[in-house]
């Protein structure tokens, strides 16, 4: 009875067993079925979710495609305007340059024309006028020579005149004062001047050389001397053709010059108030002429004394020369002039090749702007193709992080 009651009690048991497993299978289909309908619910929403990206995808390339276009677009507008624009102001400078240039290259070519010709001019004026006076003068010392040998050949006229030493002396001055007169001015020479402060001794005359200092001239002293007695017995031995006294009364004379000239250089030479040298004026040509024919006499006492031998006719050619040389040193004064003229306009011409040269520096910063302004236009360009290649290389896991908003609303509409 006890067992059927365990085998009763076990049939029951297994048909509990079996209506749940029943149930547990027919649980396990409607799982299935739920999680195939899932499935299909999430590959419909991924297709319609890919389907969606791909188009926002598209959306985006296309428009920043659009973007970059006009915007390349617009860069090589600008680069094109600025080139343009620059090579229009280029042109416009180059040629306004070019033109400055031409213009001061006439201008000062004009006045260089202008101030070589007026040079010339004045140099041939100033040098005509000075061989015009030189000619007259040494006509003046022709017809002077003639007339002195003239009164040469009547020395022994006036023998009786010279016979005194201070009437001599007088002549002498006289003479040489007249030449002085003739060929200098009153103002290039001065009489009787005082050639040393501690002595009393002046000399008859003496000229005024001008010195490089302006305003300031040294003197040089020029004496006359007349050995007539000396002078005499020379033309009587001369006369009577002894050579004998020829030989002593010319060594005489030469013993009386040297004396004279070692007198002249003690007294009158005192550098740097005078000259180096002075002059021994003999007032007779014929007497110059026999000093000169002693042979060495010039040159010892011009390398002994420093003293040079002239007559009447040498010492107006000096005087000639000198006078050359005072025009000479008068036309050195207006060359100088002109020339800082010329420096004045050297100095305004450096001025406007400054002024060029910082407007040149002006241009040349304006063409740097302008390229940097190009070089960012290139910058930004590559920059922008740096963007579009980033978006190229965006993932899906990058898309879905963008479009999460939307997986959001979605999922609620299934839900419902």
């Amino acid at each position: 009875m006890l067992e059927i009651l365990l085998l009763l009690s076990f049939i029951a048991s297994c048909g509990s067993i079996c209506a749940v497993m029943f149930k547990f299978s027919s649980l396990k289909q409607q799982i299935y079925e739920l999680s195939k309908l899932n499935e299909q619910s999430i590959s419909t929403m991924k297709s319609d979710l890919s389907s969606y990206l791909a188009q926002q995808q598209n959306n985006v390339t296309l428009t920043l495609s659009s973007n970059l276009e006009s915007i390349n677009h617009n860069l090589i507008n600008l680069t094109k305007l600025n080139d343009s624009k620059f090579d229009a102001l280029k042109t416009s400078i180059d040629d306004k340059l070019y033109k400055m240039q031409s213009d001061n290259a006439d201008k000062l070519e004009k006045m260089r024309y202008t101030v070589e010709e007026k040079l010339q001019e004045t140099l041939d004026n100033r040098l005509s006028s000075s061989f015009k006076i030189v000619s007259d003068h040494l006509e003046q010392v022709h017809k002077g020579l003639g007339e002195m040998q003239s009164l040469a050949s009547g020395v022994g006229d006036i023998k009786k005149i010279f016979s005194n030493v201070k009437t001599r002396g007088i002549w002498g001055e006289i003479q040489l004062e007249a030449i002085l007169e003739q060929m200098l001015s009153s103002q290039q020479y001065e009489k009787n001047a005082k050639v040393k402060e501690s002595s009393a001794e002046r000399v008859e005359f003496a000229i005024r050389l001008p010195t490089k200092d302006q305003g300031k001239y040294v003197l040089l002293p020029i004496d006359s001397k007349l050995p007539l007695e000396h002078y005499e017995r020379l033309i009587d031995s001369i006369a009577n053709d002894s050579i004998e006294q020829i030989e002593i009364n010319k060594k005489a004379l030469e013993n009386s010059i040297k004396k004279q000239a070692k007198e002249i250089a003690s007294k009158y030479i005192n550098t740097p108030l005078t000259t180096e040298f002075a002059i021994l004026f003999l007032p007779i040509e014929g007497l110059y002429a026999e000093v000169l024919s002693i042979p060495g006499l010039a040159d010892t006492i011009n390398r002994e004394h420093k003293i040079v031998i002239t007559g009447p006719t040498t010492l107006s050619a000096l005087l000639s020369s000198l006078q050359i040389g005072y025009r000479a040193i008068a036309i050195e004064k207006r060359s100088t002039e002109v020339w800082k003229v010329l420096g004045t306009l050297k100095s305004e011409f450096s001025k406007f090749t400054s002024i060029i040269s910082k407007t040149k520096e002006k241009l040349d910063q304006a063409v740097k702007v302008i390229s940097t302004a190009e070089s960012r236009g290139h910058m930004i360009s590559q920059r922008l193709e740096n963007i579009e290649c980033d978006i190229d290389s965006v993932d899906t896991n990058d898309n879905d992080m963008i479009l999460e908003p939307l997986f959001k609303k979605n999922g609620t509409t299934d839900d419902k």
